[in-house]
């Protein structure tokens, strides 16, 4: 439980005139309360008042571990039989009375849900966003934060020297990944931050596919794109290797690529703005001829979330702060040819960054 950050919402929320905040976002109720849970369809919410400690509802089934966690205040579990959203307002109701104005997030509560929730509250002023509120809160890691940080990444390049060591001619996509996947769960690792992706030849120009069951040819390159949920915090890397002595057009458009993100990596410093950073990287790849082929934004936040705020993208003037994280992740994807990505979370220091992980990135070749 993180008693410093609920402090800080409650005064925001006596600040903005706030009686009651609903949170509903499982990231977000994890990182307030220390209780991670995957809801699926079921209802699982944070709230927040100005007047009595906060309580956290949940299903019945999960209400004994949410007690068992570091979260300190009440538990209000429910059972399937039940209507969530009367146990919930009725809960609500009888803990703070009626509330005048809700805070929800509105990035996470979807229309449905929040018609049936405000059924309950007719007279209740929902307008107020708590989104960007908990963004800025987890925007500037602490030092507790960033060292958690860490430990994931460095679950994040053990999972790079599995996935590398299982790269043999023939051998698929989905079986690296299996091999990962098994390896990181025998050692303690049970959550990876989203599937793993392992992309094999001209796969890996598409810049979000799948693995299948395509093999691991000569002469390729294999794009490795990962991380792991540690004590509730995520890591992720990529990296793009070669199996046998890759072509030249290969070595070239992975030295266009590194170039890319070290030159971006190496920029990074307190006062420099998120869209900088990313013209920087494009610069590079933009010099080279190949500027349409970088199609997505240079990086994102990280933290409880693998895609939190900020973006890091053109447009984008934040400026970098000391303890912000994100990623930095230039790429080259030419349909039928080649995929390269190579990718770093870093960590906002007084001169620069720190990187969360640490497998070289100059071209590995898998003989």
């Amino acid at each position: 439980m993180n008693q410093e950050k609920i402090q800080e919402l409650t005064a925001w929320m006596l600040k903005e005139g706030i009686d009651v905040a609903y949170i509903t976002n499982p990231n977000s109720i994890a990182y307030f309360s220390g209780f991670q849970s995957d809801p699926h369809e079921r209802v699982l919410a944070l709230i927040f008042s100005t007047t009595r400690d906060p309580f956290l509802f949940t299903p019945a089934l999960e209400a004994d571990t949410a007690k068992q966690s570091s979260w300190t205040y009440d538990v209000k579990g429910y059972l399937d039989t039940e209507d969530p959203w009367k146990v919930l307002s009725d809960e609500i109701l009888s803990r703070y009375g009626k509330p005048a104005v809700f805070a929800i997030e509105k990035a996470f509560f979807t229309l449905d849900r929040y018609e049936r929730f405000a059924a309950y509250f007719p007279a209740t002023d929902f307008s107020k966003d708590a989104t960007p509120m908990i963004q800025q809160m987890q925007l500037r890691k602490t030092e507790q934060e960033i060292q958690t940080l860490i430990e994931a990444g460095n679950w994040a390049d053990v999972a790079f020297e599995t996935g590398f060591a299982a790269v043999k001619e023939g051998a698929t996509e989905e079986e690296i990944v299996a091999e990962i996947e098994y390896q990181l769960k025998r050692k303690g690792v049970s959550h990876m931050s989203f599937d793993t992706t392992v992309l094999a030849g001209a796969h890996a120009a598409s810049p979000h596919g799948a693995p299948d069951n395509t093999p691991v040819k000569s002469n390729e390159l294999v794009l490795f794109d990962l991380g792991v949920v540690w004590k509730g915090y995520c890591s992720d890397a990529t990296r793009t290797i070669a199996y046998q002595k890759p072509t030249k057009f290969q070595e070239e458009i992975y030295g266009i690529v590194l170039e890319a993100q070290l030159a971006a990596q190496q920029a990074v410093k307190p006062g420099i703005t998120a869209s900088e950073l990313d013209t920087i990287a494009r610069e590079v790849i933009e010099s080279y001829g190949y500027g349409e082929a970088f199609n997505h934004r240079l990086g994102h936040g990280i933290g409880t979330s693998v895609h939190e705020f900020p973006s890091i993208v053109a447009g984008n003037d934040l400026v970098l702060e000391e303890g912000m994280c994100f990623s930095i992740e230039p790429g080259i994807y030419l349909p039928g040819k080649v995929g390269v990505r190579i990718e770093d979370c870093v960590y906002v220091t007084k001169e620069g960054c720190q990187s969360f992980t640490f497998t070289p990135k100059e071209l590995l070749v898998i003989k």
